[in-house]
């Protein structure tokens, strides 16, 4: 059994750097202000909202049909596809396939597959050199760290911690944080990464069961680099990518990049049907636990992510927090309903780091009620005594005083005193998580309770 993660633990460490945890909560929000402007712009937002939602649901409900109408079509049009049951097996076949085309440099898009399955990890202990070519994942590669966003891989290094990254790895000028300067030196050292590379590895927003096509989305051009030069391309696709036609992709092209950055739509949207003379593409369709996710049907509509990051950017946990707090590869609201799915002891804190506020789900363009979903997995987690022994201990407690009137009057009395009459260094100590960085209210003269009563009594001799 794998060990629970931390993630109060990982914020605190997180929260050890106040300025930029304050910086990081501004850039996140920034983000969501540019969502909800772009949205605003249009009309029928809430009907494009509500028609991906339904085109989704549709799909997932015949998710089988459309992957082998997906695959027929491929084949049709000289796409080689690949059926992985998980990780393990996604990884052999993009090995064998880098072997038998005697690969060893590839550049590799932006894709969250390829992060979920280790990818990176998987063929550098097999000898092979893989470059990520989007400039944010580029940025955490060289550090050794993994996203800490699904979108904005690198929003928890300031541009002072790229510019002393480039320095070390690239010999830039020492000092120079100038974006500019900093973009220029990454795309001279990766267009030489892009000349050199055997191959390609990108990762897939949507496949077109219609047409057997599919499209990437960027903003920077790289997969179009990427893909375009070597002979061999591999796409690494979740089975949960499919949709049904071609048609639905002015959906959800207009809902993808508003969401995520603001943007009406993204730089690059390039679309891959069938290899040019002389080269190869192979799509890998992989399932690693969401047709798991799919038998769940009260977290079936998590497969409908269409991965743009808004949750992140609006939840206040997140903001303050930091990606890396979750230790998962999706992390934020919808990370930490598709987390439990996969392994619910060890990330049985997830469902947790919410405040259950909702604004994820009133930002996700496909509607999925996250806050519903985060709600029913505490119920779950609860049952399966898989908390904390010191939390299950203070909901009894909590249960207890709360369901007995008399018991709940003669607490709040009792703390009502404390407070006025206890010093504050006696209240907030290391045992009272809530006092450390929260200042307790004066306590009022008198309780709701006890002037409502004294209400009553007034009208009463009226």
């Amino acid at each position: 059994m794998s060990n629970s993660i931390n993630h109060a633990r990982n914020a605190a460490q997180f929260n050890q750097d106040p300025q930029k945890v304050t910086w990081h909560d501004k850039a996140l929000w920034h983000v969501r202000e540019k969502r909800d402007s772009s949205a605003q712009q249009i009309q029928e937002w809430e009907t494009l909202r509500t028609l991906a939602s339904q085109i989704k649901a549709h799909t997932l409900s015949q998710l089988g049909d459309y992957l082998e109408l997906f695959e027929k079509q491929a084949l049709q049009n000289g796409i080689r596809v690949h059926w992985a049951a998980d990780a393990q097996e996604h990884n052999q076949i993009v090995y064998r396939l880098l072997q038998k085309h005697q690969v060893s440099k590839v550049v590799k898009s932006k894709s969250m597959l390829t992060e979920e399955c280790q990818l990176n990890t998987f063929l550098y202990q097999k000898g092979i050199q893989v470059t990520d070519t989007d400039l944010g994942e580029r940025i955490v590669q060289l550090a050794k760290e993994p996203p800490s966003h699904i979108v904005l891989p690198a929003i928890h290094k300031t541009r002072e911690e790229v510019g002393e990254l480039f320095h070390r790895t690239m010999q830039t000028e020492a000092g120079n944080s100038d974006p500019t300067y900093l973009t220029k030196a990454a795309r001279k050292d990766l267009r030489e990464k892009f000349l050199n590379a055997d191959a390609a590895i990108t990762g897939v927003n949507f496949a077109v069961a219609e047409t057997g096509e599919f499209v990437v989305c960027t903003n920077e051009g790289n997969v179009d680099l990427g893909a375009n030069l070597p002979n061999l391309h591999i796409a690494c696709m979740g089975i949960e990518k499919v949709i049904p036609e071609q048609k639905d992709l002015g959906v959800f092209l207009r809902l993808l990049a508003r969401s995520a950055t603001g943007q009406p739509i993204t730089t690059f949207s390039s679309h891959f049907k069938k290899p040019s003379k002389g080269r190869e593409i192979h799509l890998i369709l992989v399932d690693n636990g969401r047709s798991e996710q799919l038998n769940r049907e009260d977290f079936r509509s998590s497969l409908q992510c269409i991965r743009c990051g808004a949750c992140m950017n609006t939840c206040p946990i997140y903001r303050r927090s930091g990606g890396h707090s979750y230790e998962a590869t999706i992390p934020g609201p919808i990370g930490a309903i598709l987390s439990p799915g996969k392994d619910l002891k060890k990330y049985s804190q997830l469902p947790f780091a919410s405040t259950l506020c909702g604004a994820c789900s009133a930002v996700c363009p496909v509607k999925i009620d996250i806050d519903t979903q985060l709600y029913k997995w505490r119920q779950i987690i609860g049952k399966d005594k898989s908390l904390f022994t010191k939390k299950t201990l203070m909901m009894k407690i909590g249960g207890k005083m709360l369901g007995d009137y008399s018991l709940y009057h003669f607490t709040a009395q009792l703390g009502k005193r404390a407070l006025r009459l206890l010093p504050s260094w006696l209240i907030n100590n290391h045992f009272n998580a809530w006092g450390k960085s929260r200042e307790i209210p004066e306590v009022p003269v008198q309780t709701f309770s006890t002037w409502f009563k004294n209400q009553q009594h007034h009208e009463h001799k009226k």
